[in-house]
């Protein structure tokens, strides 16, 4: 939104609504987008209320809840689990966002460290990406052999479902974003100061990329998708509406104390979240 600002005198002219809207006119204010902005505001603080009462619930009842955040660069990944967690209680939440492994990780099971980090009883635990970094980002790149990815493939339906069956719940989103979108946030990324510590080396390669990240996202969702640990994919291209729907699915998804009470819609849009069907060609 432009900036603007009022002086003293104009402060004291604006006493109803319509002078209001002729000065945010004379200032060649969009006041749609004001409005549009303000409603999403309103409506995250809703959710992020019901987030709360979630986290209560699964606090007293000694849940353990994975929530896995993973996509293409540039998706909104971050963005996303900065509006999950704002007002969590850290004491029964936490950010795992593991880097490389070392020497020692490399020689061992390659889910020993994601276990490490697992939820205890009454904790939330969001993966800003996973052990799904070894499904696409590791054989695009070169990181693995083909026979570690092979092994990996085959060994997450089993993984996920040993976690299944002892409790924990697993929610798992792939955030989708289409090819000119994502070089847009690159490039703003490129010239915001502020921003450009997230460019890497792996964000340059993206684009070029695209086609071979395809390939490994789809064989990804063919092969890990379950009726214990499904894929949920969330339209991303508008970030707000993408941080909104998929708060609304993780609220979906449990029968916590006081949702009934609610005081805006939580369940998600399907036009913006879905589940993987073998059908489908996503972004």
């Amino acid at each position: 939104m432009k900036g603007f600002s009022f002086t003293n005198h104009e402060l004291h002219s604006i006493d109803n609504r319509d002078n209001l809207k002729a000065f945010l006119a004379d200032k060649d204010v969009n006041l749609q987008e004001i409005l549009v902005y303000n409603q999403y505001k309103t409506e995250l603080r809703q959710l992020q209320i019901e987030l709360l009462k979630l986290q209560n619930w699964i606090l007293k009842h000694r849940k353990r809840v994975v929530v896995v955040f993973e996509g293409r660069d540039a998706a909104g990944k971050g963005g996303a689990i900065r509006r999950f967690a704002r007002y969590l209680n850290p004491r029964s939440m936490r950010l795992v966002a593991l880097n490389k492994p070392n020497d020692i990780e490399r020689g061992q099971w390659y889910f020993r460290r994601h276990v490490k980090v697992l939820p205890n009883p009454g904790e939330i635990v969001f993966f800003d990406r996973s052990w799904y970094n070894r499904a696409v980002i590791e054989p695009v790149m070169g990181f693995c052999s083909q026979d570690e990815y092979q092994e990996f493939i085959r060994q997450v339906p089993e993984f996920e479902h040993m976690l299944f069956e002892n409790g924990v719940d697993i929610i798992k989103f792939w955030f989708s974003i289409t090819k000119e979108e994502q070089n847009k946030r690159f490039e703003s990324r490129r010239k915001d100061p502020l921003k450009q510590w997230k460019l890497s080396p792996v964000d340059k390669k993206a684009q070029s990329m695209w086609h071979e990240v395809t390939h490994y996202k789809e064989e990804m969702f063919s092969r890990t998708h379950t009726s214990y640990a499904p894929w949920i994919i969330i339209k991303t291209n508008d970030k707000k509406q993408a941080r909104l729907e998929s708060i609304r699915y993780v609220l979906s998804r449990f029968e916590y104390d006081g949702k009934e009470q609610a005081r805006t819609v939580i369940y998600p849009d399907p036009n913006v979240v879905q589940r993987f069907h073998r059908s489908m060609l996503r972004h």
